[in-house]
């Protein structure tokens, strides 16, 4: 649900299992759906994106209220959980539907994502340059349902505890102010 006092942020970095069970656990974040955007296929499925059929972007759209937590506060997040400077991959993850992307909603949106960007790189904050993509969020694709929560669901599958759970507990280990009360 959507209020006139949220926002919507749409990010790509990697797996979306890992964004989405990272942003759940943000201090006012309202929502986080894992889907699809930035291809050229209408309702793309999971099993073609992976196969790199669609030119989409696993993301996660994120509804919060931007009185309890900034854009800007996502995106130090968002650049603090994954490798923004690895072209369509992330980890074992390749292909370009680990890109990493912001898909903005607002030009407000973009010009800050431009200047996160250029601050990271001024800061030297990686040691390569930052590849990620700042695009006008295009039609978003809500993954299937099997998707949803699905770290906290499926946390004992290997894949989650090997890549999913070092990125939540970074985000846990390096934002502990901003995470909801359990």
């Amino acid at each position: 649900m959507t209020d006139n006092t949220s926002e919507v942020a749409i990010l790509a970095g990697g797996c979306f299992w890992c964004i989405e069970a990272v942003f759940l656990e943000v201090k006012g974040v309202r929502a986080a759906q894992s889907g699809y955007i930035g291809g050229h296929v209408d309702a793309p499925s999971y099993e073609r994106v992976c196969q790199g059929e669609t030119g989409h972007a696993e993301a996660v759209r994120i509804e919060f209220d931007p009185a309890v937590v900034g854009y800007d506060d996502l995106l130090e997040i968002f650049f603090a959980i994954h490798d923004p400077t690895t072209p369509n991959r992330q980890g074992h993850d390749v292909g370009t539907q680990y890109r990493s992307a912001i898909f903005t909603t607002t030009d407000a949106q973009a010009e800050t994502a431009r200047a996160k960007i250029a601050q990271l790189a001024f800061e030297g904050e990686f040691d390569a340059p930052i590849v990620t993509e700042v695009t006008p969020a295009g039609t978003f694709w809500p993954a299937e349902a099997y998707h949803d929560n699905y770290f906290a669901r499926n946390g004992g599958q290997p894949y989650c505890r090997m890549v999913v759970a070092p990125k939540v507990a970074k985000f846990r280990s390096a934002f502990a102010g901003r995470r909801k009360a359990n």
